[in-house]
């Protein structure tokens, strides 16, 4: 056998990388091949033990999750907190292996529910040791006081990306990683991450939003003018929907942030205000009135938010109007035409609808997403996935099931002819979340974990394993029941179908299927 050793200059100096290098291949021929074998071979078990997606009755189905989950699990091992995820992992040189907001926005729900805790804990402190970066990016546009913008595109924390409309207008990119930290917390209760790094980042971001917004006296509200939304098929409008409503969100979490910290560790909440310079009364209050005056575009005959200011303006035509033959429409239309179309990238509103579905019912989501799904060519591979959640949400199985083998099979079967490129790799944790999230209804509400799962006819069964907070377990769905096993060693409770469910440790409790539930 060969042993070859394999160090860089993140980790050692320039001059003595010749000799690390020697010595690692020198610990791996001690070791000898069968015991390395042995040791990669339990590592990858235990990866698939917790990360599986196991599809009984759908080949292509089992296919699509299983290469997805491997690639995401090869490209991301959470032991280096300086390390991120790039769009195309190893796989190709396309965005030339920065970080984007799809960390945040589709990676870290897969790792939260499928990783040690300190995985996801290591992508977000990677973004707090870039905020006086993302500060020094906000200065570059004229903001001030501790203002954060960060990049779109980044590798050190300085913005990389060179179209403008992106750079400077795309900034709903701060939103992902606010929420990105609520997230994790209400998942691993893991406060001491607000304290020691949260906090900070969240006052930055509520910052820029304060000093983004502008009030205009012809509608008397905020409005939020020059952005490009998560649909990068519109550039430079007024009003993204998603924009404002992420605006608005991160405002009332940096809020309510700053009372916790303060209430529960009073001396890292004084180190944090000398830190920033942060005036509570004032700053909070200005968020406040941000937050209670902020104007959404909204259609009262359709009664459904609109995207943007002037989005009905444009020629309402649905994705089934377009020749196949002009199909993806960004390798056959001009941008000129693209921009002027009512034609949607990915879910922009539906996005948003996404995140905050909480606060909508059931006849709210269903009209939006008949609104916005048949005007949306999902030209970019983290389209798919939402769809799937809002269509398995409102009891459209068979939209849900298209749109899952779509996000799932997207590299394998090529479907935006574009996989000479590299594989899509933040959006195939999107592939996890439409199995986890769309058909096994898994939410975090108040606190509590809930499931409502339903399940395709072309499937028997699928099972998924997931942690929450110090939880480990197992949700196996048939065609007839819902298992929930126990791989703790403490009681767990969650709800499934709205019913509060107590599983002691070691054990499994099964519940019918409701496939009408959300129906």
């Amino acid at each position: 056998h060969k042993y070859v050793g394999i160090v860089s200059s993140l980790n050692h100096p320039y001059e003595a990388l010749l000799q690390k290098a020697a010595e690692k291949a020198e610990y791996a021929k001690q070791k000898g091949f069968e015991a390395m074998l042995k040791a990669h071979v339990n590592h990858w078990a235990n990866i698939w033990i917790h990360s599986d997606i196991k599809i009984e009755g759908d080949v292509a189905a089992q296919q699509g999750i299983r290469f997805n989950i491997f690639h995401l699990n090869q490209t991301y091992t959470g032991d280096d907190e300086r390390l991120n995820i790039g769009p195309k992992g190893f796989t190709g040189e396309k965005y030339g292996g920065t970080t984007y907001w799809d960390t945040e926005a589709y990676c870290i729900p897969f790792f939260i529910a499928t990783a040690p805790t300190s995985v996801t804990r290591n992508l977000l402190v990677y973004r707090y040791k870039h905020l006086q970066k993302a500060i020094e990016n906000a200065q570059k546009l004229g903001f001030t006081n501790g203002a954060a913008l960060y990049p779109m595109v980044t590798i050190n924390g300085e913005e990389c990306h060179n179209e403008w409309e992106i750079t400077f207008e795309e900034i709903h990119r701060n939103g992902a990683i606010a929420f990105a930290i609520f997230n994790y917390i209400r998942h691993t209760e893991d406060y001491a991450y607000l304290e020691e790094y949260g906090l900070e980042v969240l006052i930055g971001i509520a910052r820029f939003w304060a000093q983004r917004v502008n009030w205009s006296v012809e509608k008397k509200k905020f409005v939020i003018l020059g952005v490009t939304g998560p649909n990068e098929y519109e550039n430079n409008v007024n009003n993204n929907w998603y924009t404002n409503k992420m605006a608005v969100w991160c405002m009332k979490y940096a809020a309510e942030s700053v009372e916790r910290v303060k209430n529960s560790n009073p001396a890292r909440y004084k180190e944090i205000i000398d830190k920033t310079n942060f005036d509570a009364a004032s700053e909070t209050a200005e968020w406040k009135n941000i937050v209670d005056n902020m104007y959404f575009p909204y259609n009262e005959e359709l009664q459904v938010f609109m995207q943007q200011d002037g989005y009905m303006d444009k020629l309402q035509l649905t994705a089934s109007d377009i020749p196949l033959a002009e199909r993806p429409i960004n390798q056959h239309w001009s941008w000129d035409r693209i921009l002027r179309s009512c034609f949607i990238k990915q879910a922009d509103t539906l996005q948003g609808i996404y995140v905050f579905e909480d606060e909508y019912d059931t006849e709210t989501i269903r009209r939006h997403f008949n609104f916005y799904e048949p005007r949306t060519v999902h030209e970019s591979s983290l389209s798919p996935c939402v769809h799937t959640i809002l269509a398995a949400r409102i009891a459209k199985l068979d939209k849900a099931y298209e749109m899952y083998l779509r996000t799932s099979r997207l590299d394998l079967d090529d479907y935006n002819r574009e996989v000479h490129e590299g594989l899509h790799i933040t959006s195939m944790a999107g592939t996890w979340m439409s199995i986890v999230e769309g058909f096994g209804g898994k939410r975090v509400q108040n606190g509590n974990l809930l499931v409502n799962p339903i399940i395709p006819v072309q499937w028997n069964s699928y099972s998924f394993r997931i942690r929450f907070k110090e939880s480990d377990m197992e949700i196996r769905v048939t065609q007839k029941e819902v298992s929930i096993s126990s791989h703790s060693d403490k009681t767990i409770e969650l709800y499934v179908y709205s019913e509060k469910v107590v599983v002691k440790p070691g054990e499994s409790k099964v519940v019918a299927l409701k496939p009408d539930y959300y129906a």
